[in-house]
């Protein structure tokens, strides 16, 4: 009998199953069904499928013989994979540096009052006009490459927008821990350069509070606070995070921040949009749930944008009201962080789920940023940050 039992134990540990493998630990039972349900699906180009049995010569998945080795398949998945990634992102930059502008020309043509420089990314031109061009560029970016990788990569809905509050609890972690990265930086970088430029452009219209009740402007605060953190979540933590989970979560957390801080073409703010991703990210896995990284997302909008609020009162009072506003939050965000992580001690759970891979995860990154067009669109990227720093000194 006993011997029987080792036999088993030995031919279970000869054989390696890539889906098998990932921890599922970290979410409920229907996500991690129909998570292996799409992994194991035949004839899925961006599935990470491969399993062996080290006894026999034949390598064997669901979908029959497709590689020597479980490095040279994933390898191929990524390849895969970051291709479409990257022409996603393509339209992104596209729609943002090339179409915004042509827009604005057609507009200016028109004659509606709104006109910019091509060197730069200031709008001119009436608050209205500003406001509606701005928010059409801005779904436009977003919502293109979100239905391009929802068309592509054919994902479950419960596991592209994760839905099932897992861990209440780490709602609060990870905005405990934004209000933290808030009041530490103090730089209003969660916004783009687009949102600051329109705030500054309403606040020096005229010296009186009336200025800041105006239609367009309540109407733009709502939509970039609201709506545009909730539609860019939906994108960087959805389809594009959900394919990326099957190499480890840690790689979707880094690759997925990275890319978000890239897009936003601000050398300034990348830093912070980092660390704003990396929360958003962690707390999304951690909860279980979508809603928590675009709650984090609302939260360090709305703390800049209290800032921006507090900083136009030009009483003597300002530095008092607005040092007195970040160690309040900062107190908030400490005692609620320390909450956290006590019951994450307590409680043994560490919200992120592993996987072992002979490719290591500074490897695989190193791999998949050498993938075309995805490499085309870091250095786009990068050189359109550089070139933005340089002309709006």
């Amino acid at each position: 009998m006993n011997s029987k039992l080792k036999n088993n134990s030995r031919d279970n540990y000869d054989i390696i199953d890539v889906i098998d493998d990932f921890d599922y630990s970290t979410q409920n039972d229907k996500y991690n069904e129909k998570f292996r349900r799409w992994r194991r699906k035949k004839d899925n180009p961006f599935s990470f499928c491969f399993s062996e049995n080290k006894k026999e010569s034949v390598y064997i998945d669901n979908r029959g013989f497709i590689a020597d080795s479980a490095v040279y398949a994933e390898k191929k998945v990524l390849v895969n994979i970051f291709y479409y990634i990257g022409l996603a992102l393509l339209m992104w930059i596209t729609v943002d540096n090339i179409i915004s502008r042509f827009l604005i020309f057609v507009f200016d043509l028109c004659g509606v009052n709104i006109h910019n420089n091509y060197f730069s990314s200031v709008i001119y031109g009436g608050s209205l006009e500003i406001v509606i061009t701005i928010i059409v560029v801005t779904l436009l970016k977003i919502l293109i490459p979100s239905i391009f990788l929802h068309c592509k990569f054919k994902l479950p809905a419960k596991v592209e927008f994760m839905g099932s509050m897992n861990n209440s609890i780490a709602l609060m972690g990870a905005i405990s821990t934004t209000l933290i990265i808030c009041t530490a930086t103090s730089i209003p970088s969660a916004y783009t350069s687009e949102s600051k430029e329109v705030y500054e452009y309403f606040r020096n219209i005229q010296t009186d509070v009336s200025v800041w009740g105006q239609t367009e402007f309540i109407a733009y605060t709502i939509f970039d606070i609201v709506i545009v953190s909730v539609i860019s979540e939906l994108f960087f933590r959805g389809a594009m995070f959900a394919v990326l989970r099957q190499f480890g979560d840690i790689f979707a957390i880094v690759t997925t921040s990275v890319i978000t801080t890239l897009l936003s073409q601000n050398l300034q703010a990348m830093p912070v949009i980092l660390l704003v991703s990396l929360v958003s990210s962690y707390g999304m896995l951690a909860s279980g749930t979508v809603f928590t990284s675009i709650a984090v997302v609302i939260v360090y909008k709305m703390y800049e944008f209290a800032l921006t609020i507090i900083e136009t009162d030009s009483s003597e009072k300002m530095p008092l009201i607005r040092n007195s506003f970040m160690i309040i939050a900062l107190i908030i965000g400490g005692i609620g962080l320390l909450t956290y992580w006590i019951y994450m001690i307590r409680k043994k759970v560490h919200g992120i789920s592993f996987y072992k891979s002979e490719i290591t995860d500074i490897k695989r990154f190193a791999y998949s940023v050498r993938i075309f067009p995805f490499s085309a669109v870091i250095l786009l990227c990068i050189v359109s940050s550089a070139v933005k720093a340089v002309l709006e000194r």
